[in-house]
């Protein structure tokens, strides 16, 4: 006898999960301010913020918050592409776990990646929804949050992603928080 599935064997626990599909929602909060949420699946949300990186081309101010080993860095004047390169490698790390808040922001845009990894992105224009347009995400009126929330004391240690959260901050010279 043959069964035959309807997903494929290796999907993301977080994306088996996923009440709704991904996309994200604007709200304009003020005349110049805008919010952006996003969603999508734990390798998919975390791709999507490193290629968000490179719409900065400057200097940019940096918070990486580890919930798992309860450390914080912050820095400032980081090269973009320097913090591109160094948060890319975390990936294979972050992706199950999850429990590490990235922050990138300069004095008009922030992204952020949550310890849920759902990515918001506050900006002072709304040029970051053709940008999440063209990464193939679509604008919704509503995307489901996690429907499922760990507190900070919730969080299991990661002895392998802390130590490589703490190498990213040592190689982009950030201070404790």
């Amino acid at each position: 006898m043959l069964f035959f599935r309807d997903r494929p064997m290796g999907t993301s626990f977080w994306q088996r999960f996923r009440t709704a599909p991904e996309g994200f929602t604007v709200v304009r909060e003020q005349d110049d301010y805008w919010a952006f949420h996003v969603v999508s699946g734990a390798e998919r949300i975390f791709d999507l913020y490193v290629a968000l990186l490179n719409e900065y081309r400057a200097t940019v101010s940096v918070v990486i918050d580890d919930g798992h080993a309860h450390r914080a860095w912050k820095g400032d004047a980081c090269p973009a592409a320097a913090v591109r390169d160094a948060v890319a490698p975390l990936r294979a790390l972050l992706v199950a776990p999850g429990g590490v808040e990235l922050t990138v922001f300069t004095e008009d845009d922030q992204v952020t990646l949550n310890p849920m990894l759902e990515m918001f992105i506050y900006s002072h224009s709304e040029r970051w929804t053709k940008v999440l347009e063209g990464k193939g995400l679509t604008e919704q009126r509503l995307v489901r949050t996690r429907s499922w929330r760990a507190g900070r004391r919730d969080l299991a240690p990661a002895p392998e992603l802390s130590d490589a959260v703490a190498a990213v901050a040592r190689a982009l010279g950030l201070a404790p928080a």
